[in-house]
């Protein structure tokens, strides 16, 4: 469970680094629950219920956007500024804004911190952690003061000046850390402006940019000087513009004479809803349509989508676009009778395919027994079990109205997913069973066989 050294005669036990990221976390959301439960925090002047200051915290940390409360009307400003600070900690990483602090003050970063960014990068090795930390911190801010700015050009007209520049900002960090809060109030989300063009393309932007990861993101600003991408930026922005261009296309047929969400609105409306309902499954949250009025088949579409994610080292969550790629190529290769994984001319590893295949496998097993409880602890149809449990696992933040239904265990079973959303299902194992996933067995067994299919 620890690393044990030994200075100076005396032994000291250290967190290995995926633990440090999983405290770190915690540590994190218990902070926010706390400023958000008090009196200050809401309009009214009265304490927030913990349960739902913990949710809340969680959900903003975790990048979720699940909400019990509405975040428009029952924080004040005091509470809804720690909402995206929250965000933007749990969005870019508290790693990353320790580093900052660290550099800022002038001391070195150490091995085991760099190791310890590594795995919350979740990049190959730990040589340009630091350098990409730095780089994270500058495109993030840049991404979002773009983003706030084409926002605040469609908030000012409506809220004012300073609170059309602060509506700005805030959906601008919600968006680009996939967070999917919103301060329009009532639980509406971005509904009011399912025809603005404006509002619906900047913040499909920012959700991309923040999905797709920070390295890959690197990758695609220097392109113009290096002339390259490595495989992983290919297989990133291929699985990417797949699924969203497939899932434009399917949430148009699936949903366009469907009154209640696209019927009603002009080509261009439905245009950019269905183009909307295709990005926001990317862990972002948002919605410009009612998702409990979709067709059945509009909702199961959005749990797949949802189930996949984002991409590694991003603001999102899922079972990442690369992982879900990777097992689709692997099924290929066997179809084919191939022995390996090929990708753009590439042979992939089998350890890479183990590992998507048992991230994939304990991604599902925990979706489907939160989806049991719920349906145990929780009223409703099976499709909003099914429905709550992939968006809290996949740190999305979408519902079909469960959320606010919540009994008390169901709040909490829901709290526990997506902090274990957030961190990342392997991390989670890993911290667990006390062993990293780079563990080499050395004992084989004798080989038999088994009939498949």
């Amino acid at each position: 469970m620890f690393i044990k050294e030994k200075i100076d005669g005396i032994k000291f036990y250290k967190f290995q680094p995926v633990q440090i990221l999983a405290l770190g976390f915690a540590a994190v959301i218990l902070i926010g629950s706390i400023l958000l439960s008090l009196p200050i925090a809401s309009r009214d002047g009265n304490p927030t219920d913990y349960i739902d200051a913990l949710f809340t915290a969680t959900s903003a940390v975790c990048v979720t956007g699940l909400v019990t409360v509405d975040t428009g009307t029952h924080y004040s400003l005091f509470g809804q500024i720690v909402i995206m600070l929250l965000i933007q900690i749990g969005g870019i990483g508290f790693m990353t804004f320790a580093t900052l602090i660290a550099l800022i003050l002038g001391k070195k970063i150490s091995l085991r911190e760099r190791l310890i960014m590594q795995e919350a990068y979740n990049t190959f090795n730990i040589q340009g952690v630091v350098k990409l930390a730095l780089y994270v911190i500058g495109i993030t801010f840049s991404i979002e003061l773009l983003g706030a700015v084409a926002l605040s050009t469609q908030f000012i007209p409506k809220y004012g000046l300073l609170k059309g520049l602060y509506f700005g900002l805030f959906h601008a960090v919600s968006a680009f850390c996939n967070a999917g809060f919103d301060l329009i109030g009532n639980f509406q989300s971005l509904t009011p402006y399912v025809e603005n063009t404006v509002v619906n393309l900047t913040v499909c932007a920012l959700i991309i940019f923040g999905g797709i990861g920070f390295a890959v993101l690197t990758e695609v600003i220097n392109y113009r000087k290096t002339k390259k991408l490595s495989l992983h930026a290919k297989v990133v922005l291929s699985a990417t513009a797949f699924l969203i261009i497939i899932g434009m296309i399917l949430f148009l047929v699936l949903e366009y004479n469907n009154p209640k969400t696209l019927g009603q609105l002009s080509m261009k409306g439905k245009l950019l809803a269905s183009l909307f309902a295709s990005v926001t499954p990317r862990t972002a949250g948002f919605n410009t349509i009612s998702t409990s009025d979709m067709t059945t088949a509009g909702k199961f579409l959005t749990i797949i989508l949802m189930f996949i994610g984002a991409s590694p080292g991003s603001t999102g969550g899922g079972i990442k676009t690369s992982t879900a790629f990777l097992l689709f190529m692997t099924v290929v290769a066997v179809v084919q009778g191939k022995e390996d994984t090929e990708i753009y001319e590439k042979r992939i590893n089998k350890s890479y395919v183990y590992r998507a295949l048992g991230i994939t496998m304990i991604s599902f097993i925990i979706v489907i027994a939160v989806t049991m409880v719920l349906s145990i602890v929780q009223n409703g149809e099976f499709i909003e079990f099914l429905y709550e449990a992939t968006s809290a696992f996949a740190t999305v933040g979408l519902t079909l109205g469960l959320t606010t239904r919540l009994t008390l265990i169901g709040k909490i079973i829901i709290i526990i997913t997506m902090y274990i959303g957030r961190v990342g299902p392997l991390t989670i194992t890993m911290a667990i069973a006390h062993k990293q996933h780079t563990t080499t067995n050395l004992i084989k067994y004798p080989e038999d066989k088994i009939l498949i299919g």
